[in-house]
């Protein structure tokens, strides 16, 4: 009888990705199912804080401001005080930015304003090719 040499096997190298996969897979949905409750708002209070003011030697910045009644007005040209549609701000704001493109853009909106109509503003500039909005504030009461 005639005995065969036994070949021993090389260990294999590979890792066995499957389980990993499945545990990925797992995960994925517990993020897509938990992101849409995390994202939901919650009413607090802000606090008041201090803010820097810009620096002296910056150019004067555009101030776009909303009123109570929803109103829109920019600090540009002789028409300060007077209500402009948001076309009409939108307009300007870009015009300027074409001449002084360094120029930097404040939202002033008053406190009685929604937060939508704030917003609404800054959209209304983003689209106007305002790069970055700041924010006005009054100082912290102390």
């Amino acid at each position: 009888m005639m005995v065969m040499p036994r070949r021993r096997r090389r260990p294999v190298a590979e890792i066995n990705v499957v389980p990993y996969i499945d545990v990925m897979l797992v995960l994925l949905i517990i993020f897509m199912v938990t992101a849409p409750l995390i994202t939901q708002g919650v009413k607090v209070d802000l606090p008041k804080a201090t803010a820097e003011p810009l620096a002296k030697d910056s150019k004067p910045p555009l101030v776009a401001s909303v009123n109570a009644e929803g109103q829109y007005f920019l600090n540009l040209g002789d028409s300060k005080d007077t209500p402009m549609s948001a076309q009409e701000v939108a307009t300007l704001v870009a015009a300027h930015l074409q001449v002084e493109p360094e120029t930097p853009v404040m939202v002033n909106g008053d406190g009685t304003v929604s937060y939508n109509q704030v917003v609404q503003l800054m959209v209304l500039l983003q689209k106007a090719g305002v790069p970055s909005v700041g924010l006005m504030t009054d100082g912290a009461e102390e």
